[in-house]
C-alpha cells in the first residue's frame, strides 16, 4: 500500500505541467469556439438570421440566441459535474471537448434566412445550447485537472493556467473574425462569416490529441480509493453546502457580466452607436486578451503568495473604479483611448478576478463533490450574468436614450455584491478531504 501511494505522488509530480498546459490548450479551443460565436453575433447574425428586423431588434435577437448558450450551462454542470464526481476528471474534458468544436464547425454550415427562412435561427439555437451543455461541464473539469494535479503552494498559479487559456482563445477568434471582416462586406455576409467556424475542426484535433495524454486527477484516484465517492454530488452540494454555493454565485456573477459587457456588448455598443468601424474594437480587444494571458497567471501567483479571497475581491473593487471610466474612455473616439480601455478592463481588473478564481472556487468545496460544486454555482451565475449581460446592457443603453449610465450602475451593484461575497469564502488552507471538511463542520 505504501508503495502505490508513494508511486502516485511521484506520478503526480511528473504530470502536473502537463495537466497545466493541457488545461490551458485545451481551454483555448473551447473557448475560441463560444467566442467566435458572440462576435459573429455582434457583428453579422442579426443581418444573416433576422434580416427584417430593424437594427437595434435584429441585434436583441441575435444575443438572444447568444443567450441560450448561457441557460443551457447549468444543466451541463449538473450532467458533467455527476460523472466527473463518480466517473473521473478526464473522460468527462473529452467528451465536452466535441460537444463544443462540432456544433462550432455546423454553425458554419448553416444556411441563411433567404435560404430557409428562420428555421436558420432555430438550427443555430439548437448548436448554441449544445456548446452551452459543453462549456457548462468543461470549466469544472479543466480547473480542477490543473488545481488538483498542482504541487502545494502553487495551486493559485496552476489554477490560472485554464484561466489564462481564455485570452488566446478570445485572441484567435478575434483575429479570425478581425481577418474576414477585412474582406467586402457583401462577401463577408455571403461566406466569409463561416470560415472561422469551419476552421475549428483543425482546433479540435489538436485539442483532442493533447488532452488524451492527461492523466487522471491524483485527488479522484485517492478518493476513489478511500471509497469517498457520493452516490448524488449535486444534492449534496445543495443540502450541505448551501452558503458556499450563493457565495461563489455572488462574486461570479459581476466577474462574468463584466466581461462580456465589456467583450461582447460593448462590441455591438461601439460599432452601431458610437460608430466605430469593427476593427478598431476587435484590435483594442485583441490588445486586452494579450496583456490578460500574462496578467491572469500573475495574479494566480499573488493568490499564492496572498490570499485568493483578497486578489478577488480587489478584483472586484476594480469594477467599481472603472465602470464609469470605461465607457467615458469609449467614448472619446480616441483609438489609443479605446485601447487602453480594453486593455485595463481585460488586462487588469478581469484577470483579476479570473486568475485566482478557480483557486479559489475550487476551495469552496471537497473534493467528493468538487466537480458538482463549482460547476453549479459557475455555471449558474453564468447563465444569469454572462446569459443576461448583453440583453440587460443593451436595454439599459435603449432605457437611457443612447447614455450608459444605468449600465455602469447595473455593473457597480453587482461589484458590491462581489466584495460581500468574497469576504465570506473560504481561504486557500481549505483544499481538505472530504473528512476533514466533515470534522470542520462538526
Amino acid at each position: 500500500m505504501e508503495n502505490n501511494t508513494t508511486s502516485g505522488s511521484v506520478r503526480s509530480r511528473s504530470q502536473y505541467v502537463t495537466a497545466g498546459l493541457a488545461s490551458m490548450m485545451g481551454t483555448t479551443i473551447e473557448w475560441y469556439d463560444f467566442f467566435l460565436y458572440g462576435t459573429a453575433a455582434a457583428l453579422v447574425f442579426n443581418t444573416i438570421f433576422f434580416p427584417s428586423f430593424d437594427p437595434l431588434t435584429g441585434t436583441l435577437a441575435a444575443f438572444a440566441t447568444y443567450s441560450v448558450g448561457f441557460f443551457a450551462r447549468p444543466l451541463g454542470g449538473v450532467i458533467f459535474g455527476h460523472f466527473g464526481d463518480k466517473v473521473g476528471r478526464k473522460s468527462m474534458l473529452l467528451i465536452t471537448l466535441f460537444m463544443m468544436g462540432i456544433p462550432t464547425i455546423l454553425i458554419g454550415l448553416i444556411p441563411s434566412y433567404e435560404s430557409i427562412g428562420y428555421w436558420g435561427a432555430v438550427l443555430l439555437v439548437i448548436m448554441r445550447f449544445i456548446q452551452g451543455i459543453a462549456v457548462g461541464g468543461e470549466w469544472g473539469g479543466a480547473v480542477l485537472m490543473a488545481v488538483e494535479h498542482a504541487p502545494e503552494g502553487k495551486k493559485g498559479f496552476f489554477g490560472s493556467l485554464p484561466q489564462a487559456g481564455v485570452a488566446p482563445g478570445l485572441i484567435l477568434s478575434s483575429l479570425a473574425m478581425g481577418a474576414v471582416a477585412a474582406l467586402p462586406n457583401e462577401d463577408m455576409l455571403a461566406w466569409g462569416w463561416r470560415i472561422p467556424f469551419l476552421a475549428s475542426v483543425l482546433l479540435l484535433l489538436v485539442g483532442w490529441f493533447i488532452r488524451v495524454k492527461v492523466a487522471e486527477s491524483p485527488d479522484f484516484e485517492r478518493m476513489q480509493k478511500k471509497g469517498e465517492k457520493v452516490e448524488m454530488p449535486a444534492m449534496i452540494v445543495l443540502k450541505k453546502y448551501p452558503k458556499e454555493v450563493l457565495v461563489v454565485v455572488g462574486g461570479r456573477l459581476a466577474e462574468v457580466t463584466w466581461f462580456y459587457t465589456v467583450v461582447t456588448f460593448a462590441l455591438a455598443y461601439a460599432t452601431n452607436t458610437l460608430g466605430f468601424d469593427r476593427m478598431v474594437m476587435l484590435d483594442a480587444t485583441i490588445w486586452g486578451a494579450l496583456v490578460a494571458l500574462f496578467t491572469m497567471p500573475l495574479f494566480g501567483i499573488l493568490g499564492d503568495r496572498l490570499s485568493f479571497k483578497w486578489v478577488f475581491m480587489a478584483g472586484s473593487v476594480g469594477i467599481l473604479l472603472f465602470a464609469p471610466v470605461f465607457f467615458s474612455m469609449l467614448a472619446s473616439q480616441s483609438v489609443a483611448s479605446i485601447n487602453m480601455a480594453m486593455i485595463i478592463a481585460i488586462g487588469l481588473v478581469y484577470a483579476c478576478l479570473y486568475g485566482p478564481e478557480g483557486s479559489l472556487f475550487s476551495a469552496q468545496f471537497p473534493p467528493a463533490v468538487r466537480y458538482s460544486g463549482i460547476s453549479i454555482a459557475v455555471q449558474v451565475s453564468g447563465a444569469i450574468g454572462g446569459g443576461l449581460a448583453p440583453l440587460i446592457a443593451t436595454s439599459l443603453l435603449a432605457y437611457g436614450d443612447g447614455n450608459p449610465r444605468y449600465i455602469v450602475w447595473y455593473l457597480s451593484g453587482l461589484g458590491v455584491i462581489a466584495i460581500i461575497s468574497s469576504f465570506f469564502m473560504h481561504g486557500p488552507a481549505k483544499f481538505a478531504t472530504l473528512t476533514e471538511m466533515k470534522e470542520a463542520r462538526s
